[in-house]
């Protein structure tokens, strides 16, 4: 099974949940991630979010409200060389080492993507 669209592109979501009370570690060491990726000549997109609750009467349905806050990155990369890149790239692994004490999780939930139409 190939990783990437059609058109080559590798696109995920990463999803994971701080515990509570380490919600702004994690935040720290997702931006400081960010323009170390962001900086990788295969890198197409790299969007990290903190997930929050949906407003009121927005008719949204909730799920399970996880005990920490939760964050999602949504990524792109030109193709499975890019993004095998991304994966060797030493930082990524000391963020990996890194955030792994500080979540729920045993590591990131990765999610591959591939868009419709």
């Amino acid at each position: 099974m190939s990783w990437s669209s059609e058109d080559g592109r590798v696109e995920l979501i990463a999803r994971f949940t701080a515990l509570p009370g380490r919600e702004e570690e994690v935040a720290n060491l997702l931006l400081a991630l960010t323009a170390k990726v962001r900086a990788e000549p295969g890198c197409l997109a790299f969007e990290p979010y903190r997930v929050e609750s949906a407003p009121p009467g927005s008719g949204a349905v909730a799920g399970p409200e996880p005990a920490g806050a939760a964050f999602v990155v949504q990524e792109a990369y030109r193709d499975e060389a890019a993004f095998a890149e991304h994966l060797a790239a030493g930082y990524g692994a000391e963020f990996n080492a890194a955030l792994v004490p500080l979540i729920v999780e045993d590591g990131s939930v990765l999610t591959f993507t591939a868009l419709l139409g």
